[in-house]
């Protein structure tokens, strides 16, 4: 994604050398659309330069610190040898990081959505999250959870956690389900007591997955699932389910399954 303002001074930006002059390189900058700046010669590395090629080379992709910005001149005066390794390898991978989640917009929203379609969904998803890469790498953990509060219609967020799911790599996945379990018995507390025991399941829960369930508000119950992918995750946390209602309905009791919190509980 490319931003269509002016960066600002002191930041980091990733651009690609395109011209270099006596006087110094001119940066296209990556981040920023019809943006360019100049890196004077005095600041592409530290020391007298007698020759500015044998530092940078055209085509090289740098990592420049903002040091001036003129919008009325056009003009943004970078440096390359105020941006330490740390800082260096930071900004890469950020910058790389958003290059993967402008290609997941597309493969969610599609390679033919109009400009105005993806800035819409874009700045949506950066009201909540500080990139478009943190936004996926939520919706591939937590699913339909990530995008609760994020203003874009359903559409674009059922699209946006498929294709997080397809393509972003995380260390686990989190999914969220509630049961309602109700018990006419007199002894019906201890009737769903042993239902969300046998819910947690006693020993079957396969290594690698966590369950965990909780209270909400009578009859409701949270059940939590974190497992290494969604497929695992889902099918736990439906075999939990599975087991709190039978549990419940063999004591005589009525029980159910549904992924959202009731409102009414809210």
């Amino acid at each position: 994604m490319q931003y269509s303002g002016w960066p600002e001074s002191g930041e980091l930006v990733v651009g690609e050398i395109d011209e270099i002059a006596d006087f110094g390189v001119f940066v296209d900058l990556d981040q920023y659309e019809d943006k360019r700046g100049l890196c004077h010669i005095s600041e592409v590395a530290s020391g007298w330069i007698k020759n500015v090629r044998d530092h940078v080379r055209e085509g090289q992709t740098v990592v420049s610190k903002v040091l001036d910005v003129d919008e009325s001149a056009d003009q943004i005066d970078l440096s390359i040898k105020d941006v330490n390794e740390h800082q260096r390898k930071d900004t890469i991978q950020d910058w790389k990081n958003e290059r993967k989640a402008d290609n997941w917009m597309l493969i969610a929203l599609g390679e033919d959505v109009a400009d105005e379609r993806y800035t819409e969904v874009a700045n949506a998803l950066l009201v909540e999250y500080e990139s478009l890469y943190d936004a996926f790498e939520s919706a591939a953990t937590h699913g339909d959870e990530a995008l609760a509060d994020v203003d874009v219609d359903d559409d674009a967020a059922n699209a946006i956690v498929d294709a997080a799911r397809d393509n972003v790599s995380v260390p686990y996945v989190d999914v969220t389900g509630y049961v309602d379990l109700e018990s006419p018995a007199p002894d019906g507390v201890d009737d769903v007591t042993a239902a969300l025991e046998v819910a947690e399941g006693n020993g079957e829960v396969p290594d690698g997955v966590e369950l965990d369930v909780g209270y909400v508000g009578s009859p409701e119950y949270r059940i939590k699932v974190r497992a290494p992918d969604y497929k695992t995750a889902e099918d736990q946390l439906e075999a939990a389910a599975e087991r709190a209602r039978g549990s419940i309905e063999t004591a005589g009791g009525a029980g159910s399954f549904h992924r959202e919190r009731r409102e009414d509980e809210e």
